[in-house]
């Protein structure tokens, strides 16, 4: 494009100089120069129509690339609009989700809700549970120990006052930072107070709670928090204020398989005592079968010492049935009876 421009540049400059050296000829030399003035006419149209020609070849390829290059940034650009778009839409859902919209939780309590899940089981951890019987309020969650006892876990994160923290950080405004930190502390220091007040109910409930913080850094602000005049921990106030613990997501998680070890330990203990009491019953049923076994073992020696009696009794019944017998076979003639001493023989001597 820069050598059309150059080339016909340098064609006009010599047309020019073209006709100042004619016209100096002409005032020196006045003759009839009809016919090469026409010549050099037609010469300059033609130069002219080159040149038109040019620019209107060189205007048609301008205009295509220039047309061609805005509709590629038309493109782009409503590529862009389309992901901007899409941007605000997730970030407006993850406003509601912060924002804490009751219709479908928060933040918060979806990520207690999922720990619980995970390290517990399912029996060792209800939902929604109403402490006081005067009142409508439910605390989020409880966690059952031995004898039914419940420890309450309720879930906060007030989102603008976080963020107004880390806001204050980003503009380098140190008041507005330490402002914002205090409202922060004073957001949980009101919710420690509700929930001793609604959720803490010995013996029913253990005589403290729980506060869940559900990211680690909110964590690590309230953990690092001291009061400005006294110089005591924020979490230090609150555990003996209102017997409330705040708990991040990796300390939580550790308070959870604690419990979850403690109950498999239960579990085992329970087991093994439940053993030991079988061993124990078929110890004595033992006892009780040997002793029994003695006792038949007498009643047996008992009846074989009657059964010898029995023998006994037979045997000499046969051996008199046997001598009643001899007698019968060996008695005389019964017209002559032979004399019988007392012992059932003949009296010989009577016989002689």
């Amino acid at each position: 494009m820069q050598d059309s421009l150059s080339y016909i540049i340098l064609v006009l400059i010599g047309v020019v100089i073209y006709l100042l050296i004619t016209q100096g000829k002409n005032k020196e030399e006045p003759k009839d120069n009809t016919e090469e003035l026409n010549n050099l006419k037609e010469s300059i149209n033609n130069s002219f129509n080159t040149m038109s020609a040019s620019f209107n070849s060189l205007s048609k390829d301008v205009t295509r690339d220039m047309t061609s290059t805005l509709t590629s940034v038309n493109e782009k650009v409503s590529a862009f609009n389309t992901q901007v778009e899409n941007l605000n839409k997730s970030q407006e859902g993850i406003n509601k989700i912060l924002a804490g919209v009751k219709k479908y939780g928060t933040l918060a309590e979806f990520s207690l809700a999922s720990l619980l899940k995970d390290l517990l089981p399912a029996s060792q951890f209800i939902s929604n549970v109403k402490m006081k019987e005067d009142t409508s309020e439910n605390v989020e969650f409880a966690i059952k120990l031995q004898d039914g006892i419940l420890v309450p876990v309720d879930s906060h994160f007030p989102v603008e006052k976080f963020k107004a923290i880390d806001d204050a950080y980003q503009a380098d405004d140190k008041k507005a930072a330490a402002d914002a930190r205090t409202k922060l502390a004073r957001a949980y220091r009101d919710k420690a107070k509700s929930i001793n007040e609604k959720y803490i109910v010995p013996p029913k409930t253990t005589d403290f709670a729980i506060v869940y913080a559900p990211t680690e850094s909110l964590f690590s602000e309230l953990s690092s928090y001291q009061d400005p005049s006294s110089k005591e921990l924020l979490t230090q106030e609150l555990m003996k204020k209102y017997k409330v613990v705040i708990l991040g997501p990796n300390t939580l998680s550790a308070y959870l398989q604690s419990l979850h070890m403690g109950f498999q330990t239960l579990k085992i203990s329970k087991h093994a005592t439940e053993i030991y009491d079988h061993l124990k019953r078929i110890s004595t049923r033992f006892d009780t079968h040997f002793n029994n076994i003695v006792v038949l073992r007498k009643k047996l020696e008992e009846a074989m010492s009657v059964v010898d009696s029995f023998g006994k009794d037979a045997r000499s019944i046969n051996r008199s049935l046997e001598a009643i017998k001899n007698q019968d076979d060996d008695d005389p003639d019964p017209d002559n009876p032979e004399p019988m001493s007392a012992y059932g023989q003949i009296d010989k001597r009577k016989v002689s």
